[in-house]
């Protein structure tokens, strides 16, 4: 299995790093099951944060026909103007830095990742803002980090205030820290418990909160 993770100007660290380590030490864990990079839409490029003092190196281009699961973190930056990902914006802002996003080959090389059967792209943060944004994602679940879930109900999307919502090829992690329940839940959704079970050890963390899924009765109160 290849894992692509995501890297655009002006990307959260924490974001990347935090499910990069988790499954890189899964696929350590399970050799021969699945391998990381990290990709950016241009190609191999140096890719500057938004905390502007950390930049990572893109090794390789987004390929949707490659990749059997894609992540795509969120932006770092002052909150700005709440409108939206959507706005043009300026500035570093993370509603500005997500709208610039939208301005490369990055929406339509995700679209083709949530178009391709076997694929499931995955998102930490505000990650799913810009598949939101980009209108990929209408109709189903997902979450964000608490302060954008209007984001996406304004773009259509059915969001759930939960750390982990899987709606099949689409699995999305809330607020930043999430990126480590998010690559747990994967390794253990796509290799297997044990493995799983063997990293949360590893980093002395345990995975909060109950993994939301369409599925069950629906409460009938709170």
């Amino acid at each position: 299995m290849l894992c692509q993770i995501v890297l655009f100007d002006g990307f959260d660290p924490l974001d990347v790093i935090a499910p990069y380590e988790v499954l890189f030490a899964g696929g350590m864990a399970a050799p021969g099951t699945l391998r990381v990079e990290l990709v950016s839409a241009e190609g191999p490029r140096e890719v500057p944060s938004g905390s502007g003092l950390l930049t990572l190196r893109a090794t390789a281009a987004l390929d949707p026909r490659r990749a059997d699961l894609v992540v795509v973190p969120g932006a770092v930056g002052p909150l700005g103007d709440p409108a939206g990902a959507g706005d043009a914006g300026s500035g570093d802002s993370v509603p500005a830095v997500l709208a610039r996003s939208l301005r490369t080959g990055l929406p339509a090389l995700l679209g083709e990742a949530l178009g391709r059967p076997g694929t499931t792209v995955a998102t930490v943060c505000g990650g799913s803002a810009i598949l939101a944004a980009a209108g990929l994602i209408a109709g189903r679940h997902a979450t964000t980090n608490h302060l954008g879930l209007h984001l996406l109900e304004a773009a259509g999307v059915i969001a759930v205030g939960a750390r982990v919502v899987d709606d099949g090829d689409l699995v999305t992690g809330a607020g930043v820290t999430s990126g480590l329940d998010l690559g747990l839940y994967l390794l253990e959704r796509e290799i297997g418990p044990r493995i799983a079970h063997a990293v949360e050890q590893l980093f002395a963390h345990e995975r909060r909160g109950t993994v939301w899924r369409a599925a069950g009765p629906v409460p009938a109160c709170f």
